[in-house]
């Protein structure tokens, strides 16, 4: 077993005796790539979205110098037509790239792999020939094991993000491997399969990826893999009825990433540490992505400040991908921003409506914290008026809050003034930094009907819970009427502290500039 051939099963072995959600499956879709056009295979997904955890299962189940067998016999994957066939058949090479980062430095990188690879290949196969190429030597090592390699690349895009302001250290490693995986010549006879996982898409060569043949599954387009980015939601029900912890928090706080294949993703790693600690909290913050969330939201591109403000208020926002360099430094525009913040986990994606929203209480959480952090005038601005129109809701200041909603309705085209949704959006936005003491649930089932938007207090805080209802062309009374009426706040009945009911609306008839708004604040009588 050595560091970088064959490094055995030891490490999928601990991960099989920690709390273990069976992702084998993944398995069979890169036996369905081996010795095909599709070989080489390039997983991108966020920090902490079991990317190593993938690898070290990869080379558990392909070494030869093992025997996995009792580590997969019961799982997923032994049910595969092809299980047997694979199963610890090839040698693999496995590079874990901020570990050769740390062994070396980032200038060094490119040479420290290739010695030290092909110092384990010689120990290993002492009759192989070396060559002048790396490429050229793994193909005699091919040759002298008498079968292909499967190599597996962990966080390949280190040395992109450690290189951010290197671009010839960049080129250096991209050519690399070039070398290795666009060299029609050589990479079918080194290699039978390779897969490569890291935070963002292999980087761009002007318009295309600089490493065209891999097949790239991403948080913007996971295809097959979806069910792999993280936990499914009955996988996160079965760990909830195993480990005795609450189903519905756990949906609250880590659901919310979704693809066309899967409705329901959740933070595998934030789910794992809320049962090991039987703690509902906010684990992105121990990632170092947290870090730099502040310094991408804070980036002077038109618009920024108040797309964040409409993220965090719960608004949908159009993102356009396609144009992302996949690095961490190159940015045109918002949308690369916001493309990259997808890929980073901080929003989820619709590919069929090409939008973006924050996915859950834990993400939403490290925004709050960063938007305060912002030293923009605008965002500075926007923070302390949506903090003003909460306190004066509280107070039952209906004139302040007309006036607020109406000012920030009046920010939106005018075009936007066509259904209740519009408005619902303002509110949205207006009350955005609701996040410090409440939580906010939408068309909520209550009584005879929806309630449109609830805002919940934290279990720390000491303000009274809201009922907001919506309407237009008719008059705020009669959207208190309608809340009592189809007893909305039975939705909440268990809540035990202070109910406000408020009512707003706005005719949506009248000519731009002249759309006034209106509010109704009332306190709940049981």
């Amino acid at each position: 077993m050595g560091n970088y051939l064959n490094p055995g099963n030891m490490g999928f072995a601990g991960i099989k005796n920690d709390i273990y959600v069976d992702k084998s499956g993944l398995i069979s879709l890169i036996n369905g790539t081996i010795d095909t056009p599709r070989r080489l295979t390039c997983i991108s997904r966020p920090r902490r979205f079991g990317k190593s955890f993938a690898a070290k299962m990869l080379c558990a189940y392909y070494d030869k110098t093992c025997d996995s067998a009792a580590l997969f016999d019961d799982l997923e994957i032994a049910g595969d037509a092809q299980y047997r066939e694979h199963l610890n058949r090839y040698d693999v090479i496995y590079v874990d790239m901020t570990e050769a980062i740390g062994g070396a430095s980032i200038t060094d990188v490119v040479p420290y792999i290739q010695r030290n690879v092909t110092r384990e290949l010689t120990e290993t196969y002492p009759g192989m020939k070396t060559a002048e190429g790396f490429a050229a030597t793994l193909a005699n090592a091919a040759e002298a094991a008498g079968n292909k390699f499967i190599m597996i690349i962990d966080e390949w895009d280190a040395p992109i993000r450690e290189a951010a302001g290197r671009p010839d250290l960049q080129r250096k490693y991209l050519e690399f491997l070039r070398s290795l995986f666009k060299n029609s010549g050589m990479t079918d006879k080194i290699f039978a399969a390779a897969y490569m996982t890291g935070i963002l898409p292999i980087k761009k060569d002007g318009s295309q990826s600089a490493i065209s043949d891999f097949k790239e599954f991403t948080m913007v387009k996971p295809r097959q893999f979806g069910r792999y980015v993280g936990f499914t939601e009955d996988e996160v029900r079965k760990l909830c009825n195993d480990h005795g912890s609450n189903f519905e928090k756990m949906k609250q706080w880590y659901d919310g990433y979704a693809f066309q294949s899967m409705e329901s993703v959740y933070n595998p790693n934030s789910v794992m540490e809320a049962i090991r600690n039987d703690a509902f909290d906010s684990y992105w913050t121990q990632t170092s992505a947290a870090d730099s969330l502040m310094g991408y939201i804070s980036l002077d591109f038109d618009g920024m400040g108040r797309t964040i403000t409409e993220l965090l208020g719960g608004v949908e926002t159009k993102v356009d991908t396609i144009g992302f360099a996949n690095d961490l430094v190159t940015f045109r525009d918002r949308d690369d921003v916001l493309t990259l913040l997808i890929h980073l986990g901080y929003l989820t994606y619709d590919e069929e409506t090409q939008k973006a929203h924050i996915p859950n209480q834990e993400i939403r959480q490290e925004f709050a914290r960063a938007i305060r952090q912002v030293k923009r005038d605008d965002t500075i601005r926007r923070v302390r008026e949506s903090e003003q129109l909460i306190l004066d809701t509280v107070r039952g200041d209906e004139e302040a809050v007309a006036r607020q909603l109406e000012k920030i309705h009046e920010e939106e085209s005018p075009l936007y003034y066509n259904n209740e949704q519009a408005l619902r959006s303002v509110i949205k936005r207006a009350y955005f930094s609701y996040g410090d003491e409440y939580l906010m649930f939408e068309e909520l089932p209550a009584g005879s009907g929806y309630a449109d938007i609830v805002y919940f207090p934290k279990k720390d805080s000491i303000l009274p819970l809201l009922v907001v209802e919506l309407k237009w062309n008719n008059s705020t009374e009669g959207a208190i009427e309608q809340i009592l009426d189809r007893r909305y706040p039975e939705a909440v009945r268990e809540y035990g502290g202070e109910i406000l009911l408020v009512g707003i609306s706005y005719s949506k008839d009248a000519p731009a500039g002249n759309r006034r708004h209106t509010c109704r604040i009332e306190r709940y009588s049981k």
